[in-house]
């Protein structure tokens, strides 16, 4: 065969295998309990995608602290996509130019597919009679979840808390104070994220009552079913948005921003919604959320906005250096 005739053959074969060879990659980082919501989630969208395009894609996992994610996304970790507990974390890969500032109205309801709630999990028959807010402030309870500077679960436990005692005491900010004060002080230990204080609560047995989010607590009673651990829910909580968005930094260096568009936006499918809720989270797919009524029990939810002016003002207020919380997280 001529040079010339077998450089055409070669490219020819080449051509010819690229579709079979084509192949998408995204890495998905993400808060530190949704390791179960997205290896559920995470095959089904496989075969959507290879029917869609007819290319396979890989996608990988990446779960911590929230906060400790976006930092080290910032600090270089490829993302493509976040699948985050709270906005305030998205915000940070804005300011570092890695997101896009429109990412809230990239996605439908605020790009949060799925939220929650800090809800309560407590041991077989409940000794402690906890039922609300109040009992994690009494001396005899020991209340187990994350350290607020650096979990995002944790931040709404603290501000759902905090919205409470606001909501009891006729808005009187030091009274609300002094109550997270009291209730942080219980706490035996602070680990810095939600995974880590469900083991220290279901597997190292300490505390009487972790709180998490709600889609946390029927994961958890779940696993460990032999322990008899019972979910509570509060009078009142806090609306808790899952919020995602595009890395579009990464995602366009990866050449991945069409599979990362298409794998968020699938997330609203109602496929996706109904795995979400077979994780115990709540949706806003009406049909879904129907037949998944008695898994979810009716709560007064407010939001950050409502009570606390949104989450710039949250940052500002309670969570800058210096802030509200630093000011009673004293000691701990």
């Amino acid at each position: 065969m001529k040079p010339k005739t077998l450089r055409t053959a070669f490219l020819a074969l080449a051509l010819g295998a690229s579709p079979a060879l084509a192949q998408d990659k995204i890495l998905n980082v993400s808060y530190d309990i949704g390791r179960e919501l997205f290896e559920a989630l995470n095959p089904h969208f496989v075969e959507s995608w290879q029917a869609e395009s007819g290319r396979d894609v890989t996608i990988d996992q990446s779960h911590g602290g929230s906060s400790r994610q976006a930092r080290a996304i910032l600090e270089g970790l490829p993302a493509d996509v976040v699948t985050f507990n709270q906005e305030t974390d998205i915000d940070v890969l804005v300011e570092g130019g890695l997101v896009q500032e429109g990412w809230r109205e990239a996605f439908p309801n605020g790009a949060s597919p799925f939220y929650s709630l800090p809800a309560f999990l407590v041991r077989q028959g409940n000794p402690k009679d906890i039922t609300d807010w109040d009992d994690l402030a009494r001396e005899d309870v020991q209340p187990v979840f994350p350290n607020p500077k650096t979990s995002g679960n944790a931040r709404y436990t603290y501000l759902a808390a905090y919205a409470y005692a606001l909501d009891q005491n006729g808005g009187d900010q030091e009274q609300a104070q002094e109550f997270v004060r009291q209730i942080l002080s219980n706490v035996p230990v602070f680990d810095t994220g939600g995974r880590a204080a469900t083991q220290t609560f279901a597997e190292r047995n300490i505390g009487d009552v972790l709180v998490t989010f709600e889609a946390e607590t029927g994961a958890i009673a779940a696993q460990y079913e032999a322990q008899g651990f019972e979910r509570v829910t509060p009078s009142l909580s806090l609306f808790a948005a899952f919020p995602v968005a595009v890395v579009d930094a990464n995602a366009e260096r990866n050449g991945s921003t069409e599979v990362s568009t298409a794998y968020l936006d699938w997330l609203y499918t109602p496929e996706a919604q109904e795995i979400m809720a077979q994780n115990h989270y709540r949706v806003s797919d009406e049909a879904v959320t129907a037949a998944h009524a008695d898994d979810q029990p009716e709560v007064r939810l407010v939001t950050v906005d409502e009570v606390f002016g949104g989450w710039d003002q949250v940052t500002q207020d309670h969570l800058a250096e210096g802030g509200i919380l630093d000011s009673v997280f004293v000691n701990q």
